[in-house]
């Protein structure tokens, strides 16, 4: 780039396939694998929950590629993983009132088989604008 005399800056322009992500650590061996094409003894983190386990803070092994290389999961040793943790009653308590507290109408005190659009609307969207709710969508209150 020839030497500028001005204080103006110059700025220049990358194309995105300029820039390359690089892993020191990366020696090229990482193994991917196609769509279904992975041995047995790997699995990703939605087969590993759905077996009940977890990676247990074991490294990513290898990965699976699909569309061209365009989606990928990550793959995971299934003899290194761990079993899911259970949750404790108090956790589970503490779990349900969150999710009365966002499926809750605060105005008609429903309980909806949905989350409610409160932080934008406040309320339901029968008591908001009084569009009716299909009954089958919620739970009427309790009466005392």
């Amino acid at each position: 780039m020839p030497h500028r005399t001005d204080t103006t800056r110059v700025h220049q322009t990358r194309d995105e396939h300029d820039l390359v992500d690089v892993d020191p650590h990366d020696d090229g061996t990482f193994p991917v694998f196609r769509w279904r094409q992975a041995p047995a003894g790997y699995a990703t983190r939605r087969q590993l929950c759905a077996m009940g386990l977890r990676p247990g803070g074991q490294e990513p092994v290898a990965r699976i590629e699909c569309r061209q290389g365009r989606r990928f999961a990550w793959l995971y040793r299934i003899d290194l993983a761990r079993p899911k943790r259970v949750p404790t009653l108090a956790q589970e308590a503490a779990l349900d009132r969150a999710m009365a507290a966002r499926t809750t109408c605060p105005r008609c005190r429903r309980r909806y088989y949905h989350c409610l659009p409160l932080r934008t609307l406040g309320s339901c969207l029968e008591c908001h604008d009084g569009t009716p709710a299909d009954p089958t969508t919620y739970l009427t209150p309790a009466t005392a």
